[in-house]
């Protein structure tokens, strides 16, 4: 069981981005310090749902900042991004952190970051595929050229190359020949074209365990179809993402959560804006929290890990990324992540 935390920089009602931040790279480090595995970082722009507009640069400043956690983005938007230029990125980071780097990437949502980024619906509704493929090839082969129809350019080198980790290629070991890519799913269509890379899922939050169970089930399914050997079907390393909050009594977890982040919820949220004037309906905040709650290790040490424990046995996942900042409060989620380390983390083994 590899557990980690899930960092989206929320602007709290009443702060600044500032101190989301400050509460951002203080948990992470606070996550290393605990024995935690990873933690992963989310990237948006243009609302206080999250205040981090470059989940790579954040994760630069983390890997320098800690000496074991692994560090990844969940997600870096690829409608946002030149995929070599994002490629690039995680080649980067992976080899000056010693391997320690993920790259996770989604297609994002309509909204108007395609206008500003220059990408345009098109990109979301369809250019994804090519993306990914073009990030992958950039991250495993000597020369990429571009040969889609969003990314066209002549061959050209790859530097520095993500699988020169290490001098000798017999000590290569999980990481050596590159990051690894994992892709946020939503939809049977994600999965499949995840399973056809043989590249493991990042599952959302507001999914339940029956949910996720038959997402893991479809991507097998279709990895196999595509022709992966039966290791790598049944050994991909997929990730749930979650909300932990642990207290000693199950009731004031929940009290907390249902307190603080309706309201961060409620303005994060509102302020997203469709590129394309498209109709959205908002989740009820409270209604949100409550479902969060009731899906995730919201409660008691033991409560907790028994959580953990029934989805991995649900779904066969065994590595989590998990909300610990709800409280919005730098002091509770530093609390927040040492609980996770000492009182559950003990129970999981």
């Amino acid at each position: 069981m590899r557990i980690g935390t899930f960092v989206l920089a929320a602007q709290f009602p009443g702060q600044g981005p500032g101190e989301a931040l400050h509460r951002a790279v203080r948990s992470t480090e606070a996550a290393e310090e605990s024995g935690l595995d990873s933690v992963w970082l989310a990237e948006h722009h243009f609302v206080p749902y999250g205040v981090c507009p470059s989940a790579t640069t954040l994760a630069a400043l983390l890997l320098g900042r800690t000496r074991r956690i692994r560090v990844g983005t969940a997600v870096s938007v690829l409608p946002n991004h030149h995929p070599v230029a994002l490629a690039e990125q995680a080649a980067l980071l992976h080899l000056t952190s010693g391997g320690r780097f993920s790259l996770g990437v989604g297609r994002g949502g309509p909204w108007v970051d395609l206008e500003v980024f220059g990408g345009g619906l098109d990109a979301y509704e369809n250019g994804f595929p090519e993306a990914l493929d073009l990030v992958r090839d950039w991250l495993r082969e000597p020369r990429v050229a571009g040969r889609g129809e969003r990314f066209g350019f002549r061959e050209v080198a790859v530097v520095p190359r993500a699988d020169e980790l290490l001098e000798d290629p017999a000590d290569a070991g999980p990481g050596a020949t590159g990051p690894e890519v994992v892709v946020a799913c939503t939809s049977a269509k994600s999965v499949r074209l995840a399973a056809a890379r043989a590249l493991p899922m990042l599952l959302g939050m507001h999914c339940g365990d029956e949910e996720k169970a038959e997402m893991v089930a479809l991507w097998r399914t279709a990895a196999r179809e595509a022709g992966h050997p039966p290791e790598v079907v049944e050994g991909a390393a997929h990730v749930s993402a979650g909300v932990a909050q642990i207290a000693d009594a199950a009731g004031d977890a929940t009290e907390m959560l249902v307190k603080t982040m309706p309201g961060w919820l409620r303005q994060g949220l509102d302020a997203h804006v469709t590129v394309d004037g498209r109709h959205r309906v908002m989740r009820d905040p409270v209604a949100y929290t409550e479902l969060l709650c009731g899906l995730h290790p919201v409660g008691t040490p033991r409560l907790a890990a028994d959580r953990l424990a029934a989805t991995a046995e649900r779904t066969g996942i065994t590595r989590f990324a998990l909300l610990v900042e709800g409280s919005g409060d730098l002091a509770a989620t530093e609390e927040n992540v040492r609980r996770l380390g000492a009182d559950v983390l003990p129970l999981l083994t």
